[in-house]
């Protein structure tokens, strides 16, 4: 009886997976089930992977590829449910990291997700550190924005993460098509998301992968920042030193800081992500793109950023300045805060301009002209026109000049003696 159902599994999740491929229409599923019922009626039972390659449905080869990855989230489906007082319902997705389940907490009687840590990494101890360091972190964080953690553990061989479940769906969602959000319902999102991250930085936490994929947005609007995979606690020095030098966050919304892997990344990083997220959000476009994740964080670094109004004309001036401070690549030059940031969020979506992010431009290019004033006072390396219009400015020079002066007029002072 157990085969029977562990087959009967295998076989709803491999008609599944066949039409998400393409291969087969969901009509082509149900009759080849149909056929596979008869054979059981038959008493010559035969599997739905052999019916869909007899039937010319699939190929082999076809189905051999898809067969381990069927057999995967069955094996997963399998460990899941042997989570106490939890009963699974269905997968609501995976990723590389780690599959998702939504599943009814039976002692309170209330929908829940259930993430629970793919079977390779079970013997990984950075994995497994990096997913009870989500839970640890989420479970610490208590805001209306936030996905709310419930509980982490370990059943039997596998280690689970219990959190709120959302029904809805995600930015990204969203924009996959490329079309953008209106300016004014971007902003409400950003002003929900900054508040969570403010939240967050106050708890002393980073989240380090802000991006649309982790904004999760409810029937009625409301907008929930998900995921603190990368969280880290920003007094948890041990584990920044551990991971220097490494670039940990998503290719398209990660900040030049956590590119070059440095010790001390703070909230402007967040700050970062949460612009690039919106860049995307009312451009329809990532905001620098390339053939590789290398060529993409190649361009966090050192390439211009388009202009969002550039792309998108309709955009307000305000809002193109609010996302230019947040994707400064020096972080010097970006927000001072997130307050700041939230403030000029709320003065843009009341039609005001962005003051925090004026004065914070203003700053920088102040210090960028007093940097480039110093440099212009040190003498030319060479004689001529450029050289000499430096050496004016510089205080040896002037010196120089004086003492010849004095002598001069000692000189002349002692002719008129004689």
């Amino acid at each position: 009886m157990a085969n029977e159902t562990t087959q009967s599994n295998l076989d709803t999740i491999l008609g599944r997976l066949v039409v998400e491929q393409g291969l087969a229409s969901s009509e082509d599923i149900e009759e080849t089930l149909r056929l596979k019922r008869e054979s059981e009626e038959k008493a010559s039972e035969q599997s739905l992977a052999t019916l869909l390659v007899e039937n010319g449905i699939v190929t082999q080869r076809q189905l051999e590829r898809l067969r381990p990855r069927a057999q995967e989230e069955q094996e997963q489906q399998n460990r899941s449910q042997q989570i106490p007082g939890y009963q699974i319902i269905k997968r609501l997705g995976s990723g590389a990291m780690a599959t998702v389940y939504q599943a009814r907490q039976l002692s309170l009687d209330r929908m829940v997700a259930i993430k629970v840590l793919p079977r390779k990494y079970t013997n990984n101890k950075e994995f497994v550190e990096r997913f009870y360091a989500e839970g640890r972190a989420a479970a610490k964080l208590n805001h209306p924005n936030i996905v709310q953690a419930y509980d982490v553990g370990q059943a039997g061989d596998f280690h689970y993460f219990v959190m709120e479940y959302v029904e809805g769906h995600t930015v990204f969602d969203d924009i996959s098509s490329g079309q953008p959000y209106p300016e004014e319902r971007a902003l409400e999102i950003a002003i929900q998301v900054i508040g969570a991250l403010a939240h967050a930085h106050k708890a002393g936490f980073i989240h380090r992968d802000v991006k649309p994929k982790n904004i999760m947005l409810t029937p009625d609007g409301m907008a929930k920042l998900a995921d603190m995979g990368l969280a880290r606690a920003i007094s948890d020095v041990e584990a920044a030193e551990a991971e220097a030098g490494k670039a940990f966050g998503t290719p398209y919304y990660i900040s030049p800081e956590q590119i070059r892997g440095v010790v001390d990344v703070d909230y402007r990083a967040d700050v970062y992500g949460l612009g690039a997220t919106l860049y995307h959000m009312v451009t329809g476009r990532v905001p620098f793109d390339g053939p590789n994740p290398s060529a993409v964080m190649h361009k966090h670094l050192k390439a211009d950023l388009v202009p969002p109004d550039h792309i998108n004309s309709s955009l307000s001036a305000g809002l193109g300045e609010i996302i230019e401070v947040c994707m400064a690549k020096d972080r010097k030059e970006r927000y001072r805060s997130t307050s700041d940031l939230l403030s000029d969020l709320e003065a843009v979506r009341r039609g005001e301009a962005p003051l925090q992010a004026r004065k914070t431009f203003d700053l920088a290019s102040l210090q960028k002209m007093e940097e480039t004033a110093i440099s212009d006072s040190m003498p030319g390396p060479y004689e001529g026109e450029a050289g000499s219009s430096a050496m004016l400015y510089h205080p040896a020079f002037w010196a120089a000049a004086a003492g010849w002066l004095v002598a001069l007029i000692l000189f002349i002072i002692l002719l008129a003696g004689v």
